[in-house]
């Protein structure tokens, strides 16, 4: 408390000192009961305290407050301070009433009648003292108060130029709290011309307030457009000698000029020519003075510059009507792209990526093509390398969209998993908006599988196969290279589901070639069976149908398939049923019934792509409009479940009307032909939705003793392992962090011969955690087959630091018994450390400036098992921190150093580990500027050692 302190208060003085010189927590607590007592004391007195004594215990009160102790009394004596005449004495007042005082204090009435009395007084002093504490409080209550008194001193002829800009603010805050108590109606006129005001700091605190006002009514504001332009070219015109005052590194008034360019961005170019030319001019200027050589090699100098230059800048895209202006920006922002600073290249991208939707500056962007691929690839922040990958996307166009295409995917393999699912988003979409042949889009999409088959999503392996079920010209190209494709022996899966599709759809236009006959076709697909998910066998088994009309000669291969007990006794009660229809269905009909049920799929209706109605969804408002056209899905057991409503809930009409259950008989089937426990005679509703797949569920008749290996511990200095194991399942993790994103993946393994049903996961977090550590899980099958090992991947941010982690539920069926299990995972907050070197002098002084109380925790602990002090240098390096060896005086010490990084804040740590090897002791400190930090990492690696 600076402004306090100064003003002779020794007593204040005394009591401060006292608590910064407190050891303990204990020891401050008593010093402050002891003075809470001597103040009570005072104020119940027989004697009268005067003004200053009165103003020494207020503030002493204040300071208590402020330290983090209740307050109950002397909200009295600070009301009392407000009717004084001293400046001092009336600022204490104030001060402690926008602090302390509720709204709903009985106090209230006095307050705003204090108020009121300083609002009429002539004194400028006194009516910024309450002005302020309008503000400061902005309750609804201040609003209805002085709802009226505040806008007639802004605008009264007689109101100084101080008190104006203090009402100014003052009535942003309380507009912002009760829109309804701004006056209308002659009140408007008047506050816009205070932009024409003498007093640049008025102008300023002015134009704050209308840019909100203007916000909500921009009709009933719209005559400040020629005001703000005509003060805006005083300024850009002005030198920096003739506005001395409001000069900040030789740029005349930058902050002024800002909320002016804003205000202006309110509305659309002025209609009216002169004012038109006029902004033009203003703007055409300060892009000039953005080419002249800098009147200062200070930071500040150009950031004042450069604040007023892209503020600028987003005037003209936002008035996107002057094609000169926009070519001109779109130059000056090229030349931001290879500065040093890393804040300026990444607003050169963000701005050009809307100078490139302009058609005036879309051809000057794509002139900077080749510097923006090198920082989709070279630069070294994830958030430019993302803002690179949009001014890419927003840039393409027919002309180059092939070589930005390639760029992107050479780039994928190697991009930041945070961004990939985007990525592949874009390259579809792009792939397909800009395809004059559709085997490069063919040939894209699949690469794209190939790179980042984990990123397709549903929506864009639909797309590549309504695409090519559309055109004729490009399906024997597509089902020759998805053969190709699926020849790699680690096939993601979803190429498997474009080959089982495009195969079963158009498979007979390659089989002439023996090395893709019927049967190669057929046991290549077969071979990734037993790898897949339930739900692409469905698929699987339908394209193995297909087959059978399009290949007769190996219908007996395929009945073999659909005949297996994996089949017609799957957990999946889908896999049942298709297995026993299809089979049935390949025995009982005739040669056209075939044909006609499993004829070719029609093509699909356009609509709009759902990829692109996936990406707005990421990106809202950065998506042009009606780029691509699009039909349903060739999944609608799948589709049905997203939002965009890409398909209806109805069966595809490649059904034929007459291929009914009863003329197919079968409701009686051969004696000799296994049935399926699922519901039979639904053969059309299945081939209907025969390219999805929904979970089933099955009870087997064993028992078990789950005996279980768990121990959480560990994973806190490791990131690999088994994380949790009994008799029934394994659960690994692989994990990898980079700042404040984490990446988990958990490998769930059935270790016994039968499939666990139900089998589902989610995520708790305990108490507030879940808002500062945001976790996004991809969900699982509901079957875990017998023997088979499925991945789950998690993605966590830190937004804010947290302790404790969360933990992940796992449910499922075994024997007829539900089993639950519940596991920490591996997602502490040291996991968001980054390693930071440091010289012993620069750690010493900043461990000596995070010496506070509230700033170390410490642990003193016995060894168990006995101190090794090989296995101790390993668990302090899987910490997450930085090792600093030869930094401490003693070498068994063990001295760390690392930044946590978080969305909202990077907090600083420093670690000591000291081993007593004679004693088998161990003394942990950890310091940092936040103490709940300090804390929890003393207790997360102290755990390792006990």
């Amino acid at each position: 408390m600076p402004a306090v302190r100064g003003d002779g208060m020794r007593g204040l003085s005394v009591f401060i000192s006292d608590i910064r010189n407190c050891k303990s927590k204990e020891s401050e607590i008593k010093r402050i009961n002891k003075e809470l007592a001597n103040i009570r004391s005072k104020f119940k007195g027989d004697r009268t305290l005067d003004g200053y004594q009165k103003k020494k215990y207020v503030c002493k009160l204040l300071f208590i407050f402020l330290l983090g102790h209740d307050i109950d009394f002397g909200h009295m004596e600070a009301v009392n301070l407000l009717s004084s005449n001293k400046y001092s004495e009336k600022q204490i007042g104030y001060l402690f009433i926008s602090v302390l005082v509720n709204t709903n204090s009985d106090l209230i009435k006095l307050i705003i009648q204090s108020i009121k009395n300083d609002l009429q007084s002539r004194n400028p002093t006194h009516l910024n003292l309450a002005m302020q504490c309008i503000a400061n409080i902005g309750s609804k209550e201040m609003a209805e108060a002085f709802g009226y008194d505040i806008p007639k001193l802004l605008v009264s002829g007689d109101t100084m130029d101080v008190v104006k800009q203090s009402a100014a603010l003052c009535l942003l805050r309380l507009f912002r709290t009760s829109q309804e108590m701004i006056p209308s109606g002659e009140w408007t006129s008047r506050i816009i011309h205070l932009l024409n005001d003498q007093h640049m700091g008025v102008v300023t605190a002015a134009t704050s307030l209308i840019d909100a006002l203007v916000k909500k009514n921009p009709d009933e504001y719209k005559g400040c457009i020629s005001l703000a332009v005509s003060r805006l070219s005083r300024i850009v015109t002005a030198s920096y000698t003739d506005l001395q005052d409001y000069t900040y590194y030789f740029v005349p008034a930058p902050w002024l000029s800002v909320k002016l360019l804003r205000l202006l961005q309110n509305y659309s170019p002025p209609d009216d020519p002169g004012v038109r030319g006029r902004l033009n001019e203003c703007l055409e200027t300060i892009l000039n003075k953005a080419q002249e050589a800098p009147k200062s090699k200070k930071v500040q100098h150009s950031n004042a510059k450069n604040a007023v230059l892209f503020e600028a800048i987003s005037l003209i895209i936002h008035n996107d009507s002057e094609p000169n202006l926009l070519v001109r920006a779109c130059n000056q922002l090229g030349q931001f792209l290879s500065n040093r600073e890393t804040n300026l290249r990444y607003l050169a991208l963000e701005s050009m990526c809307l100078l490139a939707t302009s058609e005036f500056s879309h051809e000057a962007v794509k002139k900077h093509q080749e510097v923006v691929i090198l920082s989709m690839k070279m630069e070294k922040d994830v958030s430019v390398r993302q803002q690179a990958v949009d001014l890419l996307y927003a840039m393409c166009d027919k002309s180059n969209a092939e070589e930005i295409v390639q760029e992107m995917l050479n780039y994928l393999e190697t991009a930041d998993y945070s961004i990939r699912e985007e990525m592949v988003l874009k390259v579809a979409i792009l792939a397909e908006k800009y395809a004059t042949d559709y085997t490069w889009y063919v040939d894209v999409i699949l690469n794209l599988i190939r790179i980042a088959g984990d990123y397709v999503s549903e929506e864009v392996w639909y797309r590549v196969i309504q695409i090519v079920i559309n055109r004729d010209d490009v399906q024997g190209y597509a089902a020759k290279t998805v053969f190709e494709a699926l020849q790699a022996p680690a096939c993601h899966e979803n190429m498997v589901k474009v080959g089982g599709y495009i195969l079963g759809e158009f498979g007979n236009l390659i089989a002439g070639d023996q090395r893709s006959s019927p049967l190669v076709q057929f046991q290549l697909l077969h071979s990734k069976y037993h790898l897949c998910s339930p739900m692409t066998r469905a698929l699987l088994l339908s394209t193995y149908v297909k087959f059978v009309n399009l290949f007769p000669e190996i219908k007996h291969n395929i009945q073999e398939v659909f005949k297996q007990h994996s089949n017609l006794r799957s957990a999946d009660a889908e896999l049942q049923q298709r297995a026993s229809e299809y089979l049935q269905l390949s025995v009982i009909a005739s040669t056209d019934v075939l044909a006609t049920v499993l004829e070719e799929m029609p093509a699909f209706p356009e609509r709009e792509s759902s990829i692109l109605a996936v990406l707005k969804k990421k990106k809202p408002g950065r998506v042009p409009e009606n780029e691509i056209r699009e039909g349903r899905s060739p999944n609608p057991a799948l589709a049905t479940n997203h939002n965009d409503s890409i398909v209806s809930h109805a069966k595809p009409s490649a059904v034929s009307a007459n291929a009914s259950a009863d003329l197919l008989g079968l409701s009686t089937p051969p004696a000799n032909q296994p049935t399926a426990p699922s519901n039979t005679g639904m053969l059309v509703d299945v081939l209907g939705d025969m390219y999805g797949g929904q979970g089933g569920q099955a009870q087997q008749n064993s028992s078990f003793t789950a005996a279980q290996s768990y121990n959480p511990k560990k994973f806190v200095c490791k990131n690999n392992g088994v994380l949790f194991e009994n008799d029934l399942v394994q659960i690994g993790v692989k994990s990898e962090f980079r700042q404040n994103l984490g990446r988990i993946a958990l490998f769930h393994g059935n270790k016994t011969p039968f499939p666990l049903v139900n089998y589902e996961t989610t995520v708790s977090s305990p108490g507030d955690l879940a808002s500062k550590l945001v976790i996004q899980m991809k969900p699982m099958d509901s079957v875990l087959e017998a023997g088979a090992q499925k991945l789950q991947v998690l993605n966590g941010e830190c937004v804010e630091d947290y302790i404790d982690a969360p933990s992940m539920n796992i449910s499922f069926i075994y024997n007829n018994v539900p089993q639950k299990i519940t596991i920490k995972l591996p997602l502490t907050i040291n996991k968001f450390f980054e390693p930071t070197e440091m010289n012993g002098e620069s750690f010493f002084a900043r461990w000596k400036n995070l010496g506070g109380d509230k700033q170390r925790a410490q642990k003193i602990f016995k060894a168990s098992p006995p101190m090794d002090l090989a296995s101790a240098r390993t668990k302090v390096m899987g910490f997450g921190m930085q090792l600093l060896d030869g930094i401490d005086p003693n070498p068994d010490n063990f001295v760390c150093a690392g930044i946590i990084h978080a969305r909202a804040a990077q907090i600083g740590c420093l670690l000591r580990l000291e081993p007593n090897k004679q004693a088998q002791m161990y003394r942990l400190t950890v310091r940092s500027s936040k103490e709940t930090v300090s804390q929890e990492i003393c207790d997360l690696l102290a755990d390792q050692f006990e």
